[in-house]
């Protein structure tokens, strides 16, 4: 049995494109509804299919839904779920897919007081954004982190997981404060040093854009790839999450400065030991099917 017949995504970017093409792939009897703030994503989404209907309003997408994703900014969350509240229906589940929980969790039940909110962050993405950038394939083996309130009825956080493993996710349960730490470790502060070397490097006077460019190596053309992604998405990341990246950053800038000195004093043997630490945490991280070790991570194609 599907655990929802009647399903609304809101924001139709990276993330709410893949879940309404993985809805169609894995759950193709369920009817589909979306809506975006911009109109050309609206429009583009009628071109490409992506639901059995593009609603004009948020309101108007919700209206038989059994299941409500709201997949747009952290920091627009609040706006979203109060622009629905007044056509949601009473049996509806509103789950989202922000990457910061304590500050959504907060706002969603600010905005839909009474409503079964059962939070969700789908661990995958890509640099590239939009509606053609989705694709049903984006969640199979990654994971997806359930953080529901204290209470929340049990059956609800089961079809919301049950709907994650249809799209191909592992799933997991963590209270949000505990989700908010262990991705800024994870996520948020590589974005933060992704972002700052990719600034530093252009920033540099006697260093050229195009000699940036034309001499990347493997790890600068990474850096880049990750600084690609959404500004609006990760701005509001870094404010919503703030404590916990500040924390993160605290602790990096003082394991940083541990390496200058290794750097400076000559100790070989303190680098060697550190750089084959993290060497066994990448290999972890393809064991575990969390990454590819062919060439270019397999990311040629889809």
């Amino acid at each position: 049995m599907l655990p929802f017949s009647r399903i609304a995504v809101i924001g139709l970017g990276l993330i709410g494109s893949s879940i309404a093409r993985g809805v169609r792939e894995a759950m193709p009897s369920v009817a589909l509804s979306g809506y975006d703030a911009d109109p050309e994503v609206r429009e583009t989404a009628r071109a490409l299919g992506l639901c059995d209907d593009i609603a004009d309003s948020a309101g108007a997408s919700v209206i038989d839904a059994d299941l409500v994703v709201l997949c747009v900014p952290v920091g627009a969350m609040g706006a979203a779920a109060a622009e629905i509240a007044a056509d949601l229906p009473a049996d509806a589940i509103v789950s989202d897919v922000g990457s910061c929980k304590a500050s959504v969790v907060e706002a969603l039940a600010a905005a839909l007081p009474g409503a079964k909110i059962i939070p969700a962050h789908p661990v995958a993405g890509t640099e590239n954004s939009g509606p053609e950038a989705g694709f049903a394939a984006l969640f199979h083996k990654r994971w997806c982190i359930l953080t529901p309130p204290e209470g929340a009825d049990p059956v609800a956080v089961e079809r919301v997981a049950e709907f994650w493993r249809r799209l191909g996710a592992n799933v997991e349960q963590m209270a949000p404060d505990h989700h908010d730490r262990v991705l800024a470790v994870t996520s948020h502060l590589p974005h933060l040093i992704a972002y700052t070397i990719v600034g530093t490097a252009s920033d540099l006077e006697e260093v050229t854009s195009s000699e940036v460019i034309k001499y990347s190596a493997g790890g600068f053309r990474d850096f880049t790839r990750i600084a690609a992604s959404d500004p609006t998405m990760w701005r509001d990341v870094f404010l919503a999450n703030r404590e916990a990246v500040l924390d993160m950053l605290q602790r990096f800038s003082e394991d940083l400065t541990e390496l200058q000195r290794a750097i400076r004093w000559g100790k070989g043997e303190v680098l060697f030991d550190k750089f084959t630490e993290t060497r066994a945490v990448r290999r972890s991280i393809i064991e575990q099917g969390q990454d590819d070790a062919r060439p270019d991570f397999g990311r040629s194609d889809h």
